[in-house]
């Protein structure tokens, strides 16, 4: 594959989900970047703004295994991982999977879950295996997770622990659509059946399993230059030494950075980085791995404005 072949099933991706998920052009293209790079996506936004239907219209355009589970209080680590039960006409234990044995994973409200159940997915976002009574058992290459959270209403909830964080690698923040695709949004759903759940099932399915490896194939080949490096890295280690940020990123944050810089080249086309992609990417991929201190949570800032105020600050490489 070239990297002309990867615009055009990048643009067709596009175009198939922006059929059913309308005015979050933005969100869709980091989702995209998120594919190419084997991350992992947090989205976040009031009830109401689509983020379920989008993760399942992602998983409608790729022909790759798709797992939902919904996050409850009382839902434990087996219910998403599996069980092994005995089988008497064998004598022997037989495993039964869970729904995280797929290719991708929609974790609906994953904030809801209790933290040993949040702690079951550690092991499979960050290596792509599962350990189940003793045996490792792979989830393959293809694996991602799209987990949605409410931000509005904390009862019942459970604050996903730094650590968990820290394997996603972008937080997209998705707000209420302005009024005119809101209206559009309206138009489209009063011209459809009042059916649930076949908005996705018309649409076409672009990528499968060996083009989806082809294409990491290309974002592996490109080499981000010393002077990207050394900008991603001047950005990273500002967080630390901000008055307004009481932990700041990790070494994992600005790998996972570096990561989402050379899938976003290869989408556009290019073997190479440049700085506006660095800046692009650089607050979706650390506005969950910081902390604030006192004096921004005070002020009232929010970790994307400290982030902006950073990126203003570091001088990009010409």
């Amino acid at each position: 594959m070239t990297l002309d072949a990867l615009r055009q099933h990048t643009d067709a991706l596009r175009a198939e989900i922006g059929r059913t998920v309308l005015g979050q052009e933005d969100i869709v293209d980091l989702l995209l970047v998120a594919l190419f790079a084997r991350g992992h996506v947090l989205l976040e936004g009031p009830p109401g703004t689509a983020k379920t239907l989008l993760a399942r219209s992602f998983a409608a355009v790729l022909a790759l295994d798709f797992g939902r589970i919904q996050f409850t209080p009382d839902l434990m680590p087996g219910d998403v991982l599996g069980t092994s039960i005995f089988d008497f006409r064998t004598n022997a234990f037989v495993l039964t999977k869970g729904p995280i044995f797929s290719q991708v994973l929609l974790a609906d409200e994953i904030n809801r879950a209790p933290p040993k159940t949040q702690a079951a997915l550690l092991q499979a976002m960050s290596e792509r295996t599962v350990s189940i009574d003793g045996s490792d058992h792979s989830l393959g290459r293809e694996f991602i997770v799209m987990a949605t959270q409410n931000p509005i209403e904390q009862q019942g909830t459970y604050p996903l622990p730094e650590a968990q964080l820290d394997r996603f690698l972008f937080k997209l923040v998705i707000d209420f659509p302005p009024e005119d695709i809101e209206m559009a949004i309206l138009r489209q759903h009063a011209a459809e059946p009042l059916e649930a759940g076949l908005e996705t099932a018309d649409l076409t399915k672009v990528l499968d399993a060996a083009a989806l490896a082809e294409t990491r194939d290309l974002v592996d080949a490109i080499i981000l230059k010393d002077d990207i490096l050394a900008y991603i890295l001047r950005l990273v280690r500002a967080t630390r030494e901000s008055s307004e940020i009481a932990y700041g990123a990790s070494t994992r944050a600005a790998d996972a950075l570096a990561s989402a810089a050379r899938a976003t080249a290869a989408i556009n086309g290019r073997d190479y980085a440049i700085p506006d992609d660095v800046k692009r990417l650089f607050i979706p991929t650390l506005r969950h791995r910081i902390v604030l201190g006192p004096t921004a949570e005070i002020e009232g800032r929010s970790p994307a404005q400290v982030l902006e105020n950073i990126l203003s600050q570091i001088e990009a490489p010409r």
